[in-house]
């Protein structure tokens, strides 16, 4: 997938937020002198689409929605087709291996083929893979990944690397979005008694340096992979006890605005992390009466303004925390997107119609909420352009073309000569761990099928059900 790039502000940036002197006009992700500013740019891919799409699909990119990691459920079905939702979320665990989740994306990708759904668009597909407790996917084509506490003792080019590896491995099986790292710094004085990330060593060590530099190692070699990251859990879950998916009224009573915790973030956002992922903790020196979710203090201003935030802000799960109980699921939705918030994500389908109910009912009757809805459907869009999903997809026409030669080819990526020849045949025998010996012969049918999830059919050349299910599996990719 395609990524974007923004220039970095680097040291002294983090430098002068954390001595108090910057301000928002100052930072150099939000403003420039009137002398260098640019003349307004044309209408993007993401405007475009934008502007193409119904008020409900608008709406539908707005929600991130949970299938089991090893299947695509019913409900899924129901409320990308009625509730046109855009992006999905594999929860639970698998240990099937990436072949079998290979044919898990395709599938939920498929969802998004219909116009009617999402207007074509296709989703961003996520999966928690931190590394050690928490790391849905595992199996044949996975690799064990340690906790982050390991990953952290490691070299920072050495951590790149291995997120590198780590990465190409989901985004070869079509997850193009993993909801990491954890920039979440845990004190050594506070590693016994905090609940959500030092009980299972998602931390990458107690000091922030240590946060920084090896999340960022983690989020760069994801990045080379092409595989979206969304740091979190905003602006710290360090300093607390309870953990907010079980226990309700878990708050920091120590982080501030200028608190040192907040430098990983500060970083990641200057290195242009495309998502950011609150924290549903309560802040007591920041916002007492209000989650971090649900504060505009802390996304709009403190995130936004301060540190210059211009991507996705993305809700951790909203469907089952406990922290959450006192809101209807509508309100939950509704508050988020007014906080400033972009994507709500829930491991719920079916209490999504609410959601998706009350943001609609808001926005046709608050012209001001409405506004912040057309400015998150455009932010979710503007990523979905950085990654390349706008780009035209391989259509599934079931036929075995030069035209489909070219798209492997670019997959694999060789020459695109689109001309079917031995060295073409070597290549992806070799990705889909065949023998590589130029001939396209019924072992290699099979090694392919395995690859893509889908059973083997005996067949010695290019069946219509391999070639539909190959064409839907490239644009995962490309």
């Amino acid at each position: 997938m395609r990524r974007t790039r923004r220039l970095a502000a680097g040291p002294l940036t983090v430098a002068l937020l954390w001595s108090g002197c910057l301000t928002a006009s100052a930072h150099p992700s939000t403003a420039r002198p009137a002398s260098l500013t640019s003349p307004a740019p044309a209408t993007s891919r993401a405007e475009q689409v934008q502007a193409a799409m119904t008020r409900d699909q608008q709406i539908g990119q707005l929600f991130m929605v949970a299938t089991p990691a090893d299947t695509v459920s019913s409900g899924l079905r129901d409320v990308v087709a009625r509730q046109h939702v855009g992006n999905v979320i594999l929860m639970g665990r698998s240990t099937r291996g990436a072949d079998h989740i290979r044919s898990v994306t395709t599938a939920v990708q498929r969802l998004t083929e219909p116009s009617a759904a999402t207007a074509g668009v296709p989703a961003f597909v996520s999966a928690d893979q931190e590394g050690g407790q928490v790391q849905v996917l595992r199996g044949p084509g996975y690799s064990t990944m340690p906790t982050a506490l390991v990953q952290g003792t490691r070299s920072t080019s050495a951590l790149r690397a291995d997120a590198q590896r780590w990465g190409t491995q989901l985004s070869r099986s079509g997850v193009n979005t993993d909801l990491a790292p954890v920039l979440d710094t845990v004190p050594t004085a506070y590693k016994a008694t905090n609940e959500p990330i030092g009980r299972y060593d998602r931390e990458f060590g107690p000091l922030t340096t240590t946060v920084t530099a090896k999340g960022g190692a983690f989020r760069s070699g994801m990045d080379r992979a092409g595989v979206a990251t969304a740091v979190k859990h905003f602006p710290g879950l360090g300093r607390v006890r309870g953990n907010t998916d079980t226990t309700s009224g878990v708050t920091d009573t120590v982080t501030t605005t200028t608190s040192g915790v907040i430098a990983p973030f500060a970083a990641a956002v200057d290195a242009g992390t495309p998502f950011v992922m609150m924290s549903s903790a309560y802040y007591s020196k920041i916002d007492p009466d209000r989650p971090a979710l649900f504060s505009p203090t802390i996304i709009r201003t403190l995130l936004r303004s301060r540190l210059g935030f211009d991507g996705v802000v993305i809700s951790d799960d909203i469907g089952n925390a406990r922290q959450l109980a006192a809101w209807t699921p509508a309100q939950r939705a509704t508050t988020f997107i007014g906080a400033g918030g972009d994507m709500v994500l829930t491991a719920r389908t079916d209490t999504l119609p609410e959601m998706v109910a009350a943001v609609r009912s808001k926005a046709a009757s608050d012209p001001t909420f409405a506004a912040k809805v057309d400015a998150a459907s455009l932010r979710v869009l503007r990523a979905k352009e950085d990654a390349g999903l706008l780009d035209p997809r391989v259509t599934p026409t079931g036929r075995f073309s030069p035209y489909l030669v070219g798209r492997v080819q670019a997959w694999l990526g060789t020459t695109q000569t689109r001309t079917w020849d031995a060295a073409t045949i070597r290549s992806l025998q070799y990705r889909v761990g065949a023998a590589t010996t130029g001939r396209w012969d019924a072992a290699s049918v099979g090694a392919l099928q395995d690859y893509l999830g889908i059973a083997r059919s005996g067949s010695k050349g290019w069946d219509s059900r391999t070639v539909t299910q190959l064409q839907r599996y490239l644009a995962t990719q490309l």
